[in-house]
């Protein structure tokens, strides 16, 4: 079974025919490391789930990397601006490791919408998780130290200590290399 449709499937039913349709527009892809899903700029993207593989998104300032999410494995993501409103994106998304993904551009997720009654019902869903996970961001970064922030990152996510680079954990965390290891060393 296509994995795309199988996470999909957590959000809510799909017919038969939506399966069938999703199943038809869905493009597997294999990436390489280094390689890029989206650059800031583009206006053109689409949603998409990771089978194996891990992603980072960033964005640029003062001429530093900002890393703002990872996705692994199982995790359906994009990015709003291009993906909803066809707007130049103000984030990249790039591979970490190689990695394959399945992937729906936003033309077909639109078309797929407006035929299916309960995939509005499933993006609704998916909409509102994403909206979850931002809020916990943004309190996250507002309210906690920075060692409880690794500490959650820590409780939440160990795996991705052992796939991630040190350089891009502290620019998550939002702190110096130097200070992630003064946390590290506690």
């Amino acid at each position: 079974m296509n994995p795309l449709i199988t996470e999909l499937k957590n959000y809510g039913k799909l017919s038969i025919d939506a399966e069938l349709a999703i199943h038809q527009k869905t493009v597997r892809q294999e990436r390489k490391k280094g390689d890029f899903y989206l650059k800031e700029g583009q206006s053109t993207s689409g949603l998409f789930m990771i089978e194996n593989g891990l992603v980072r998104t960033f964005f640029h300032r003062n001429n530093k990397e900002i890393n703002t999410w990872f996705g692994t494995e199982r995790v359906i993501l994009g990015s709003i601006h291009p993906l909803f409103f066809q707007q130049p994106s103000k984030e990249n998304i790039q591979f970490l490791e190689d990695s394959v993904i399945y992937s729906i551009s936003w033309q077909q997720l639109n078309e797929l919408y407006h035929r299916f009654p309960e995939f509005n019902t499933i993006g609704r869903l998916m909409a509102e998780e994403f909206c979850v996970i931002l809020e916990k961001r943004i309190f996250s970064l507002h309210t906690l130290s920075a060692s409880e922030r690794y500490d959650e990152l820590l409780k939440e996510t160990p795996q991705l200590l052992q796939r991630i680079s040190l350089g891009h954990i502290a620019s998550y965390l939002g702190v110096t290399l130097e200070t992630l290891s003064r946390i590290r060393g506690r």
